[in-house]
């Protein structure tokens, strides 16, 4: 009975080991079906949109697919101004992945006189693994008390289980008695 017990709490200690920690890096997917391209004159901000919707640490990488276009990572001035003059990275093979390999903003525009202006321009502000969460909205009225202090969320957006949880969930199991 104990090794069963000892190996039961095992399996949820790699378990919920597993969930605390980000298995690999991302590679999101720019623009998805549609790739990178111009977008349509009433959608000029949909690629930072999306890039606000998506949480990109250190290590991920973004992929842009287009056609007979360009993709560069430029400085904050020459995002704001559409200038290609002086890129920090230029790639025009049509299939082109960045990684992302620091904490910081990353500027990324098309080379394409006129795409930028039209929208064709994303800002990616990538975090590091240590990085807290997203402070959520406050609750109107404080929440009751609690006995427990809460576990804080994981950057990659898996929650965290400390050694109090791991007890709390080798508690809740059922324990198979064998030759009872």
């Amino acid at each position: 009975m104990a090794n069963h017990l000892v190996f039961l709490v095992l399996v949820i200690i790699a378990l919920f080991g597993a969930l605390g920690h980000r298995a690999g890096a991302t590679n999101f997917e720019v623009g998805g079906e549609h790739g990178w391209a111009v977008p349509p004159a009433n959608e000029a901000g949909v690629y930072n949109e999306w890039a606000s919707k998506n949480r990109f640490l250190v290590g991920d990488s973004v992929h842009f697919k287009y056609a007979k276009d360009s993709v560069m990572v430029v400085t904050e001035d020459d995002y704001n101004k559409c200038r290609a003059s002086h890129p920090i990275f230029f790639s025009n093979n049509g299939d082109t992945e960045v990684r992302l390999d620091r904490q910081g903003l990353f500027y990324f525009i098309s080379g394409v006189a006129g795409h930028c202006e039209r929208g064709q321009r994303i800002v990616i502000k990538v975090i590091g693994h240590d990085a807290p969460p997203p402070a959520a909205p406050q609750p109107a009225t404080p929440p009751p008390p609690s006995s427990a202090p809460p576990t804080p969320a994981h950057p990659s957006g898996a929650s965290t289980l400390g050694a109090s949880g791991l007890a709390v969930a080798a508690m809740l199991l059922p324990v198979v008695v064998y030759g009872a």
